[in-house]
């Protein structure tokens, strides 16, 4: 496939295909020809794969994009089979335990599974290494912990005690001693050569976290009852504890973090002097943990990570990474260039930090896009060449469809609303959400609250738009479109619908509506004809076909009709939109990450 590298041009093409073949791996494995229909075509317009490699491709697909973009810092997305609960690593080995009571090892780079650790009977909620990488300690809710031998994958030993689940485990510096903290309201103190359990520290309430220090295996740290608790394990005394609800310490044991709601401080281990304090805010911090060098600290709240350095103490995060759509369960450095994340949505993500200045705030141009809030609307309207989202914190944009720039934008009051939709109504942008059983409609361009309609609607709507005259708004429903009079606030009629599917879509296009299923071709009305015949939309023979898993993601793919070929299939960072619109012509797809993607298939015939 690469034919010649031009002289000084070696590096950034070495950098430019790692990227691409990590972001788009599993695409790669499970189909080669792939990467000419669903990586390359994705290469930003800075890199030199772009340049040599993608113009010979735009006969296929022409890729917009809606925000400036590098690679990102998302350099590879593992999807598994079944949740990730929490993950640790040691060195290029990382172990993630899941739901179903497995424990999987990946290569810290290339995220491939290495092996596979069967043993418990329940999901494993905690993982530790031992500090020469060459064993691994579970605790999980058969009430067990299990020491393994990371080499051969097999159990060394099995320690019972416990009358009720292990929520934490952890190994001490000297390798003899194993802590572990469960919902029983105890912390069980375990021999490694003699199996045995040979103290109980009780607490006032169940046993969240526990942390040995990497350099003193007498010095043990816990959470219970969103108390952070400083322990010697040889008289198993405790002179401090302050509020929190989750900890980690330094690899030299010098400092540790800890966090609650959304407050992140960083003491000194031996004095206790607190050495610097962040804060996120409007968010519940559940995961922290710190680079192998000290100088970065990672804490996820919801489905966002931040990073903040610890030299300059800047209030700001240097960088945020999104792209989860569900909470992060566990976070770990493998480096201090590179961090990693497993997620409730079942996947575990592996991020690129870079070399980074330590002396003020990072401006990272890659990352830019990440910053954003996730969408919550995208709109297509083809007909004004304009593309319109709009995120959780309430800005609408337009995107010029034919560049992917952003032409405007606009603050409303709409915070985290729960559905909405925005329409290019007679030259006035009008944007509705809805949020606390009420529909709100907000005129961009005078900059305020046009109408506030009471409306309950149930748990079941797949998507929320508004008709192209302003008139109307659709809900679309499980087995129904409910269609709301904006006039009156109340419904107007209701379109019965022939198939129940996930992951279902609505189009408006003036007078015409189409609901977009995984299972079946797009139906469509005629809004001015009641009762006509399904409209077809256009350049009808490429398919909008979604794989949907009811827990996960779902890709995207179109297909021909006529020859059955795949022409594109969203992967890599895009695998997953949170809102996507296809016509016929355009695709057009918004993301958890803030990011906005259009595709043009205008040129490829039918």
């Amino acid at each position: 496939m690469f034919t010649s590298v031009q002289t000084g041009g070696s590096c950034k093409w070495l950098k430019d295909s790692q990227h691409l073949i990590l972001e788009h791996f599993d695409t790669i494995c499970n189909s080669p020809s792939q990467i000419y229909h669903s990586a390359l075509p994705f290469c930003p317009s800075s890199s030199w794969l772009h340049e040599h490699y993608t113009v010979e491709l735009s006969q296929e697909v022409r890729v917009v994009k809606g925000l400036p973009a590098g690679w990102g810092t998302c350099s590879r997305t593992v999807t598994l089979d079944h949740m990730p609960t929490a993950l640790a690593c040691w060195k290029d080995v990382i172990a993630v335990c899941l739901e179903s009571g497995n424990i999987i090892t990946l290569n810290s780079i290339t995220g491939i599974q290495t092996a596979i650790l069967t043993g418990h009977t329940d999901f494993v909620k905690s993982l530790a290494f031992s500090p020469d990488g060459t064993s691994l300690v579970s605790g999980s809710n058969d009430k067990t912990i299990k020491l393994w031998d990371v080499q051969t994958g097999g159990v060394v030993k099995t320690f019972h005690g416990h009358t009720t689940r292990v929520r934490s485990v952890s190994i001490s510096a000297d390798c003899t001693t194993i802590a572990s903290g469960s919902f029983e309201k105890t912390i069980h103190l375990w021999s490694i050569q003699t199996e045995e359990c040979y103290h109980v520290i009780e607490q006032q309430d169940w046993v969240d976290h526990v942390r040995f220090s990497p350099t003193n295996p007498q010095y043990l740290i816990s959470v219970s009852g969103h108390k952070v608790w400083h322990w010697n394990i040889n008289d198993c005394q405790t002179n401090t504890a302050h509020t929190g609800s989750c900890i980690a310490f330094s690899l030299d044991g010098t400092h540790f973090v800890s966090c609650h709601e959304g407050d992140i401080v960083v003491q000194d281990s031996c004095s206790g002097r607190i050495v610097t304090q962040f804060h996120v805010a409007d968010s519940k911090i559940n995961n922290c943990c710190l680079s192998p060098d000290g100088k970065l600290i990672a804490a996820a709240a919801g489905q966002t990570t931040y990073l903040w350095s610890t030299i300059n103490s800047h209030p700001h995060p240097i960088k945020t990474f999104g792209g989860h759509t569900d909470a992060i369960t566990s976070l770990a450095f493998p480096s201090s260039s590179s961090l990693i994340s497993s997620s409730k949505d079942h996947s575990v993500k592996f991020w690129e930090i870079g070399t980074l200045q330590q002396d003020s705030p990072v401006a990272d141009l890659e990352s830019t896009s990440l910053t954003l809030a996730r969408i919550v609307s995208i709109t297509l309207q083809a007909g004004y060449g304009i593309v319109i989202s709009s995120d959780s914190d309430g800005v609408v944009r337009t995107w010029d469809i034919s560049t992917g720039l952003c032409k405007a934008s606009f603050q409303t009051m709409a915070k985290n609303p729960k559905y909405g939709d925005i329409q290019l109504i007679k030259h006035r942008l009008i944007f509705i959400w809805y949020k606390v059983k009420k529909i709100h409609i907000w005129d961009v361009k005078k900059g305020k609250l046009l109408q506030t309609v009471d409306a309950t609607l149930d748990y079941g709507v797949d998507d929320f738009r508004i008709s192209g005259d302003g008139s109307n708004i659709f809900c679309l429903l499980q087995k129904c479109i409910l269609v709301w009079s904006i006039q009156t606030g109340k419904v107007a009629s209701m379109v019965d619908l022939e198939f129940c599917a996930y992951q279902r879509s609505l189009l408006v296009d003036g007078s015409q509506l189409w609901v977009h299923s995984p299972l079946s071709q797009p139906l469509g009305w005629d809004l001015r004809t009641p009762g006509s015949h399904p409209v077809q939309l256009p350049n009808s023979h490429l398919l909008l076909l979604n794989n949907a898993k009811l827990w996960d993601v779902y890709q995207s793919r179109l297909k021909d009709a006529v020859t059955g070929r795949v022409v594109l299939q969203l992967a890599g960072r895009f695998t997953n939109p949170v809102k996507s619109q296809w016509d016929g012509h355009y695709l057009v797809a918004g993301y958890e990450s803030g990011e906005v993607l259009i595709l043009d298939f205008n040129h490829v015939n039918g």
